[in-house]
Protein backbone atom coordinates (compact mmCIF):
# COMPACT_ATOMS: atom_id res chain seq x y z
CA UNK A 1 0.00 0.00 0.00
CA UNK A 2 2.48 2.42 0.73
CA UNK A 3 4.62 1.67 -2.18
CA UNK A 4 1.80 2.43 -4.25
CA UNK A 5 1.22 6.01 -2.37
CA UNK A 6 4.75 6.73 -3.35
CA UNK A 7 4.94 4.94 -7.11
CA UNK A 8 1.48 7.53 -7.34
CA UNK A 9 3.45 10.54 -5.48
CA UNK A 10 6.21 10.23 -8.05
CA UNK A 11 4.29 10.14 -11.50
CA UNK A 12 2.48 13.53 -10.08
CA UNK A 13 5.47 14.82 -9.49
CA UNK A 14 7.54 13.53 -12.74
CA UNK A 15 4.13 15.25 -14.76
CA UNK A 16 4.24 18.54 -13.02
CA UNK A 17 7.82 18.75 -13.94
CA UNK A 18 6.71 17.88 -17.64
CA UNK A 19 4.30 20.37 -17.47
CA UNK A 20 6.53 23.15 -15.99
CA UNK A 21 9.36 22.01 -18.59
CA UNK A 22 7.01 22.44 -21.20
CA UNK A 23 5.73 25.72 -20.18
CA UNK A 24 9.05 27.13 -19.86
CA UNK A 25 10.55 25.77 -23.34
CA UNK A 26 9.56 28.26 -25.60
CA UNK A 27 11.02 30.92 -23.26
CA UNK A 28 14.08 29.03 -22.73
CA UNK A 29 14.04 28.91 -26.75
CA UNK A 30 13.87 32.35 -27.46
CA UNK A 31 16.37 33.64 -24.39
CA UNK A 32 19.36 31.20 -25.56
CA UNK A 33 17.98 32.76 -29.68
CA UNK A 34 18.34 36.46 -28.82
CA UNK A 35 20.34 36.48 -25.64
CA UNK A 36 22.84 33.36 -25.55
CA UNK A 37 23.54 32.91 -29.29
CA UNK A 38 24.33 36.48 -29.92
CA UNK A 39 26.72 36.71 -27.16
CA UNK A 40 28.78 33.57 -28.17
CA UNK A 41 28.83 34.73 -32.03
CA UNK A 42 30.38 38.07 -31.19
CA UNK A 43 32.68 35.76 -28.96
CA UNK A 44 33.50 33.88 -31.95
CA UNK A 45 33.41 36.81 -34.19
CA UNK A 46 35.96 38.54 -32.23
CA UNK A 47 38.60 36.02 -33.54
CA UNK A 48 38.21 36.75 -37.13
CA UNK A 49 38.48 39.16 -39.73
CA UNK A 50 34.86 39.95 -41.10
CA UNK A 51 33.59 42.87 -43.80
CA UNK A 52 30.30 41.11 -44.11
CA UNK A 53 31.05 40.61 -47.65
CA UNK A 54 34.11 38.52 -48.37
CA UNK A 55 34.31 35.13 -45.82
CA UNK A 56 35.78 35.24 -42.30
CA UNK A 57 39.52 35.11 -41.74
CA UNK A 58 40.68 33.42 -38.41
CA UNK A 59 43.00 36.30 -36.71
CA UNK A 60 43.73 35.29 -33.73
CA UNK A 61 44.23 37.58 -31.12
CA UNK A 62 44.53 40.57 -33.73
CA UNK A 63 41.65 42.28 -32.97
CA UNK A 64 42.33 42.38 -29.43
CA UNK A 65 45.63 43.45 -29.80
CA UNK A 66 44.55 46.35 -32.38
CA UNK A 67 42.25 47.48 -29.46
CA UNK A 68 45.21 48.18 -26.86
CA UNK A 69 48.06 48.85 -28.75
CA UNK A 70 46.70 50.76 -32.18
CA UNK A 71 43.41 51.89 -31.24
CA UNK A 72 44.17 55.47 -29.51
CA UNK A 73 40.52 56.52 -30.02
CA UNK A 74 39.42 53.61 -27.99
CA UNK A 75 41.06 54.34 -25.38
CA UNK A 76 39.89 57.85 -25.27
CA UNK A 77 36.07 56.45 -25.72
CA UNK A 78 36.58 53.57 -23.09
CA UNK A 79 37.55 56.67 -20.52
CA UNK A 80 34.31 58.41 -21.85
CA UNK A 81 32.10 55.04 -21.05
CA UNK A 82 34.43 54.85 -17.31
CA UNK A 83 33.45 58.17 -16.72
CA UNK A 84 29.23 57.96 -17.43
CA UNK A 85 29.35 54.36 -15.33
CA UNK A 86 31.37 56.05 -12.45
CA UNK A 87 29.41 59.38 -12.45
CA UNK A 88 26.32 58.86 -13.62
CA UNK A 89 25.37 55.20 -12.38
CA UNK A 90 26.18 55.73 -8.78
CA UNK A 91 24.55 59.24 -8.33
CA UNK A 92 21.57 58.24 -10.22
CA UNK A 93 21.58 54.71 -8.15
CA UNK A 94 21.75 56.58 -4.44
CA UNK A 95 19.43 59.50 -5.56
CA UNK A 96 16.58 57.35 -7.02
CA UNK A 97 16.58 55.24 -3.42
CA UNK A 98 16.75 58.48 -1.34
CA UNK A 99 13.78 60.08 -3.46
CA UNK A 100 11.94 56.33 -2.92
CA UNK A 101 13.00 56.55 0.67
CA UNK A 102 11.18 59.76 1.18
CA UNK A 103 8.54 59.53 -0.86
CA UNK A 104 7.19 56.46 0.84
CA UNK A 105 6.65 58.28 3.74
CA UNK A 106 4.23 60.56 2.37
CA UNK A 107 0.25 59.35 1.92
CA UNK A 108 -0.44 57.36 -0.79
CA UNK A 109 -2.61 59.66 -2.52
CA UNK A 110 0.89 62.07 -2.56
CA UNK A 111 2.96 58.99 -3.51
CA UNK A 112 1.35 58.02 -6.52
CA UNK A 113 1.44 61.81 -7.71
CA UNK A 114 5.18 61.97 -7.20
CA UNK A 115 5.86 58.43 -8.14
CA UNK A 116 4.43 59.46 -11.92
CA UNK A 117 6.41 62.55 -11.89
CA UNK A 118 9.85 61.30 -11.61
CA UNK A 119 9.16 58.15 -13.22
CA UNK A 120 7.61 59.99 -16.45
CA UNK A 121 11.14 60.65 -17.85
CA UNK A 122 11.56 56.83 -18.30
CA UNK A 123 8.13 56.49 -19.27
CA UNK A 124 8.44 58.83 -22.27
CA UNK A 125 11.38 57.17 -23.91
CA UNK A 126 12.56 60.81 -25.84
CA UNK A 127 12.19 63.11 -22.83
CA UNK A 128 15.78 64.23 -23.51
CA UNK A 129 14.30 66.10 -26.78
CA UNK A 130 13.52 68.39 -24.70
CA UNK A 131 17.23 69.01 -23.59
CA UNK A 132 18.03 70.44 -26.96
CA UNK A 133 15.09 73.13 -26.65
CA UNK A 134 16.47 74.24 -23.05
CA UNK A 135 20.52 74.69 -24.62
CA UNK A 136 19.66 74.95 -28.29
CA UNK A 137 22.93 76.68 -29.96
CA UNK A 138 20.69 79.73 -31.04
CA UNK A 139 19.46 82.82 -28.95
CA UNK A 140 15.96 80.97 -29.33
CA UNK A 141 17.45 78.79 -26.78
CA UNK A 142 16.08 78.86 -23.08
CA UNK A 143 19.60 78.66 -21.71
CA UNK A 144 21.02 81.09 -24.04
CA UNK A 145 18.34 83.47 -23.93
CA UNK A 146 18.21 83.90 -20.10
CA UNK A 147 21.98 84.26 -19.97
CA UNK A 148 22.10 86.64 -22.57
CA UNK A 149 19.03 89.14 -20.83
CA UNK A 150 20.69 88.80 -17.85
CA UNK A 151 23.91 90.25 -19.59
CA UNK A 152 26.18 87.01 -18.51
CA UNK A 153 26.60 86.38 -22.31
CA UNK A 154 27.43 88.70 -25.43
CA UNK A 155 26.58 85.69 -28.12
CA UNK A 156 25.36 82.33 -27.91
CA UNK A 157 26.67 79.44 -26.67
CA UNK A 158 26.61 75.69 -29.13
CA UNK A 159 26.68 73.73 -25.57
CA UNK A 160 26.45 70.85 -26.67
CA UNK A 161 29.02 71.01 -28.83
CA UNK A 162 31.73 72.66 -26.62
CA UNK A 163 33.88 70.67 -25.04
CA UNK A 164 33.82 72.62 -22.03
CA UNK A 165 30.14 71.71 -21.13
CA UNK A 166 29.06 68.99 -23.40
CA UNK A 167 30.00 66.35 -20.81
CA UNK A 168 28.76 67.72 -17.80
CA UNK A 169 25.32 68.36 -19.63
CA UNK A 170 25.37 64.87 -20.83
CA UNK A 171 25.62 63.56 -17.76
CA UNK A 172 23.20 65.52 -16.11
CA UNK A 173 20.60 64.87 -18.79
CA UNK A 174 21.25 60.98 -18.17
CA UNK A 175 21.15 60.84 -14.83
CA UNK A 176 17.67 62.34 -15.73
CA UNK A 177 16.44 59.58 -17.68
CA UNK A 178 18.27 56.81 -16.15
CA UNK A 179 16.44 56.92 -12.69
CA UNK A 180 12.94 55.99 -13.58
CA UNK A 181 13.24 52.23 -13.08
CA UNK A 182 15.59 52.39 -10.10
CA UNK A 183 13.19 54.79 -8.01
CA UNK A 184 10.32 52.45 -9.00
CA UNK A 185 11.86 49.53 -8.06
CA UNK A 186 12.93 51.18 -5.18
CA UNK A 187 9.62 52.02 -4.36
CA UNK A 188 8.16 48.62 -4.70
CA UNK A 189 10.31 47.13 -2.36
CA UNK A 190 9.78 49.94 0.83
CA UNK A 191 6.24 49.21 0.31
CA UNK A 192 7.37 45.38 0.96
CA UNK A 193 9.13 45.67 3.78
CA UNK A 194 7.68 44.44 6.80
CA UNK A 195 7.08 46.99 9.36
CA UNK A 196 7.02 44.30 12.55
CA UNK A 197 11.16 44.38 11.80
CA UNK A 198 10.96 48.10 12.69
CA UNK A 199 9.36 47.64 16.26
CA UNK A 200 11.55 44.34 16.91
CA UNK A 201 14.79 46.49 16.09
CA UNK A 202 13.47 49.60 18.45
CA UNK A 203 13.04 46.38 21.48
CA UNK A 204 16.67 45.57 20.30
CA UNK A 205 18.46 49.20 20.51
CA UNK A 206 17.94 50.40 17.23
CA UNK A 207 16.55 54.53 18.05
CA UNK A 208 17.76 56.24 14.82
CA UNK A 209 16.11 56.52 11.04
CA UNK A 210 19.90 55.35 9.93
CA UNK A 211 20.17 52.51 11.77
CA UNK A 212 16.35 51.43 10.87
CA UNK A 213 17.95 52.19 7.02
CA UNK A 214 21.25 50.20 7.43
CA UNK A 215 20.24 47.61 9.54
CA UNK A 216 16.40 47.30 8.82
CA UNK A 217 15.05 48.14 5.74
CA UNK A 218 18.72 47.81 3.11
CA UNK A 219 18.66 44.00 4.41
CA UNK A 220 15.64 43.33 3.60
CA UNK A 221 15.42 45.53 0.04
CA UNK A 222 18.48 43.14 -1.00
CA UNK A 223 17.27 41.69 -4.09
CA UNK A 224 15.65 44.67 -4.94
CA UNK A 225 18.25 46.88 -4.53
CA UNK A 226 20.40 44.38 -6.59
CA UNK A 227 17.74 44.60 -9.57
CA UNK A 228 18.20 48.34 -9.49
CA UNK A 229 21.71 48.06 -9.87
CA UNK A 230 22.11 46.08 -12.73
CA UNK A 231 19.51 48.14 -14.42
CA UNK A 232 22.17 50.93 -13.55
CA UNK A 233 24.58 49.54 -15.15
CA UNK A 234 22.78 48.69 -18.19
CA UNK A 235 21.66 52.21 -18.27
CA UNK A 236 25.24 53.96 -18.17
CA UNK A 237 27.08 51.56 -20.64
CA UNK A 238 24.46 51.27 -23.00
CA UNK A 239 24.05 55.15 -23.45
CA UNK A 240 23.91 55.93 -26.99
CA UNK A 241 20.70 57.58 -28.53
CA UNK A 242 21.02 60.62 -25.95
CA UNK A 243 24.68 61.36 -26.58
CA UNK A 244 23.84 61.02 -30.61
CA UNK A 245 20.69 62.95 -30.22
CA UNK A 246 21.95 65.85 -28.25
CA UNK A 247 26.01 65.98 -29.31
CA UNK A 248 25.85 64.04 -32.54
CA UNK A 249 28.02 61.59 -33.58
CA UNK A 250 31.66 61.70 -33.69
CA UNK A 251 31.09 64.69 -30.91
CA UNK A 252 33.63 67.59 -30.84
CA UNK A 253 37.31 65.61 -30.17
CA UNK A 254 35.45 61.92 -29.57
CA UNK A 255 34.51 64.15 -26.13
CA UNK A 256 31.35 62.17 -24.92
CA UNK A 257 31.33 59.03 -27.59
CA UNK A 258 30.89 56.13 -25.65
CA UNK A 259 31.83 52.29 -26.52
CA UNK A 260 28.11 51.47 -27.80
CA UNK A 261 28.31 54.79 -30.24
CA UNK A 262 31.71 53.53 -31.14
CA UNK A 263 30.54 49.84 -31.65
CA UNK A 264 27.91 50.91 -34.14
CA UNK A 265 30.20 52.96 -36.31
CA UNK A 266 32.93 50.11 -36.16
CA UNK A 267 29.89 47.52 -37.43
CA UNK A 268 27.53 49.30 -39.51
CA UNK A 269 29.74 52.23 -40.91
CA UNK A 270 33.44 50.68 -41.46
CA UNK A 271 31.76 47.13 -41.40
CA UNK A 272 34.42 45.70 -39.35
CA UNK A 273 32.35 42.84 -37.87
CA UNK A 274 35.44 41.18 -36.07
CA UNK A 275 36.76 44.34 -34.44
CA UNK A 276 33.39 45.32 -33.60
CA UNK A 277 32.40 42.10 -32.02
CA UNK A 278 35.83 41.98 -29.88
CA UNK A 279 34.58 45.60 -28.22
CA UNK A 280 31.47 44.05 -27.65
CA UNK A 281 32.93 41.23 -25.42
CA UNK A 282 35.87 44.02 -24.34
CA UNK A 283 32.08 45.70 -23.14
CA UNK A 284 30.29 42.61 -21.95
CA UNK A 285 33.24 41.95 -19.66
CA UNK A 286 33.80 45.20 -18.36
CA UNK A 287 29.86 45.07 -17.74
CA UNK A 288 30.25 42.03 -15.46
CA UNK A 289 33.22 43.15 -13.35
CA UNK A 290 30.77 45.93 -12.51
CA UNK A 291 27.74 43.53 -11.91
CA UNK A 292 30.04 41.44 -9.55
CA UNK A 293 31.40 44.61 -7.84
CA UNK A 294 28.17 46.32 -6.68
CA UNK A 295 26.91 42.31 -5.39
CA UNK A 296 30.00 42.49 -3.78
CA UNK A 297 29.32 45.88 -2.03
CA UNK A 298 25.20 45.11 -1.53
CA UNK A 299 26.64 42.03 0.33
CA UNK A 300 28.20 44.57 2.98
CA UNK A 301 25.00 45.76 3.90
CA UNK A 302 23.43 45.65 7.44
CA UNK A 303 26.52 44.52 8.85
CA UNK A 304 28.05 45.41 11.82
CA UNK A 305 31.44 46.69 12.86
CA UNK A 306 31.65 45.08 16.09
Amino acid sequence: MKNRRLKKARTINMGENAAFFIIMLPFVILFFLFNILPVLSSMVLSFFDYDMVSRPIFAGLENYSRMFAEDDLFLKIVGNTLKFSIVAGPLSYIIAFLLAWMINEFSPQIRVVLTFIFYAPALVGNAYFIWQVLFSSDSYGYMNNILISLGLLNEPVNWFQNTEYNMTLVLIVQLWMSMGVSFLANIAGLQNVNTELYEAGAIDGIKTRWHELWYITLPSMKSILLFGAVMQIQAVFSVSDIITTLAGYPSVNNSVDTLVSYIKDVGTTLYEMGYASALSVFLFVLVLIFRFGIGALLNLIGKSDS
